[in-house]
């Protein structure tokens, strides 16, 4: 007989165990961490899998987010946590769930997601007014190592997830950036799990910030994230781009957007992130 093959790193890492009253103990995994905190996409889809659990001890079959939105309000640390769920509206089409991350008595996390079942069958649009961008083929491009000379912390996240960066968009990693708040490329588990409504939730958030091509700003937390879930991606790995548009008042908008093997928009999210610009520093001239 066969062994088992191993457990994906992301299907152990967003386990829950449910206690029986709508809350769900979980184990922050270190593996999912930008420094010493976890990944904000990381809590996400943990969160909305719980959610999905809670859908499931009601009975009901809608077990993909498609929609969420979440406020940050502290960072966990790695280690046990809680997530404590409330399942707003169960529907035909389309139900609700709250669920808030929860460690040592404070709200890390509050998210609600609108949860439904995903199609794997492929298909189009009825309508679509944007496109993949142009991106280079993937042997062409750059994975960044989880602990990059000159970065302040190491990124464990990089080591879970294949991300390959197009050439023309890591002048930063080259100590060289370009003026241009926009990165390309592609994106895959490191594992080879394929990807799923929960795996597109992790990957909405991890990238770089795309202000590292304006001015490498170190740490750049999450203040609010707004995502939709538009299909099951096809197999391989997923086009990527992600660019900011404002950078004003220590805060700056972030719109991340994921396309599959056939060219159809999976997943797009904008959130609203927290920078500290070093203090002198221009902003760079557009080129």
């Amino acid at each position: 007989m066969l062994d088992d093959p191993p457990p994906f790193e992301f299907d152990v890492a967003t386990t829950v165990r449910p206690r029986g009253d709508g809350t769900f103990d979980i184990d922050v995994d270190p593996g999912f961490t930008v420094g010493p905190k976890p990944n904000g996409g990381y809590l996400l889809a943990t969160a909305a899998n719980a959610a999905g659990e809670a859908l499931a001890s009601v009975e009901s079959g809608h077990r993909d987010p498609i929609a969420a939105t979440a406020h940050f309000l502290w960072a966990p640390d790695p280690g046990p946590a809680e997530v404590q769920t409330q399942v707003l509206r169960v529907g035909n089409g389309a139900s609700q769930v709250r669920a808030t991350v929860v460690q040592d008595g404070r709200p890390c996390v509050e998210a609600t997601f609108t949860m439904a079942t995903l199609t794997s069958a492929p298909s189009r649009p009825w309508w679509s007014g944007t496109t993949p961008p142009a991106v280079a083929p993937i042997e062409d491009c750059v994975r960044l190592p989880a602990a990059r000379e000159g970065a302040p912390f190491v990124v464990s996240i990089m080591d879970r997830s294949d991300l390959r960066l197009d050439p023309a968009v890591i002048g930063f990693a080259r100590g060289k950036p370009s003026g241009e708040a926009d990165l390309r490329g592609w994106i895959a588990f490191a594992d080879g799990r394929p990807v799923d409504a929960l795996g597109l939730l992790f990957f909405i958030d991890a990238l770089p910030p795309a202000t590292f091509e304006l001015a490498e700003a170190g740490w750049v937390p999450t203040l609010s994230l707004t995502a939709y879930v538009r299909a099951r991606p096809a197999p391989g790995p997923l086009i990527v781009r992600q660019w900011a548009q404002v950078v004003d008042g220590g805060r700056f908008d972030e719109v991340c957007e994921l396309w599959d093997a056939t060219g159809r928009l999976v997943a797009q999210a904008t959130q609203l992130a927290a920078i500290r610009i070093p203090e002198g520093l221009e902003p760079p001239t557009r080129p």
